[in-house]
């Protein structure tokens, strides 16, 4: 499948990010179960554990091998089922912080899902980009019932739509 990057460069509180959106043809709760509650967030990209009442869960990305370490997502606001706004401290780049905002919105028969990821400092937008539109595009196959692991990343996304995200933050 040729699939076309849909991200684009946008400035945040946080500074430089990029956000891309997808549609959902799902009641907007359905959507925000898919990106909260661990076992549905498991089918497509990984899963957490921990209390989010704490401020804090540890996430752990599933889809990317068993070895993929924890990381502490803090949890800065999350006002169910319109916003989740979150801070990535990254195990392995200790000095590297990433801001996540999931936003929701639900019109007639549709939910858009607006994600945005930080790329301040030495974030590697070449491959950042491309990973975000694997799991969103993996996202949707989850709601809509397709096989998730037809999605291929190698394939599809990396390096494919590497010189759009390159060139976008040039």
């Amino acid at each position: 499948m040729n699939r076309a990057p849909t991200g684009r460069r946008e400035h945040r509180s946080f500074g430089e990010a990029i956000v891309l959106e997808r549609t959902f043809t799902a009641p907007i709760d359905d959507v925000w179960a898919a990106v909260t509650e661990p076992e549905r967030l498991e089918r497509w990209i990984g899963t957490w554990t921990g209390d989010p009442t704490s401020g804090h869960v540890l996430f752990r990305m599933t889809a990317e091998g068993s070895d993929t370490p924890e990381e502490t997502v803090h949890i800065e606001e999350c006002t169910p089922p319109h916003l989740l706004r979150a801070r990535i401290q990254m195990v392995e780049q200790p000095d590297q912080e990433w801001h996540w905002e999931l936003l929701l919105s639900h019109e007639a028969s549709t939910t858009r899902l607006t994600f945005v990821q930080s790329v301040a400092g030495d974030v590697p937008v070449r491959g950042v980009g491309p990973g975000w539109e694997y799991y969103l595009d993996r996202l949707v196959a989850a709601l809509s019932g397709q096989d998730v692991a037809a999605i291929d990343f190698e394939r599809d996304y990396h390096p494919a739509m590497s010189d759009h995200y390159r060139d976008l933050f040039a």
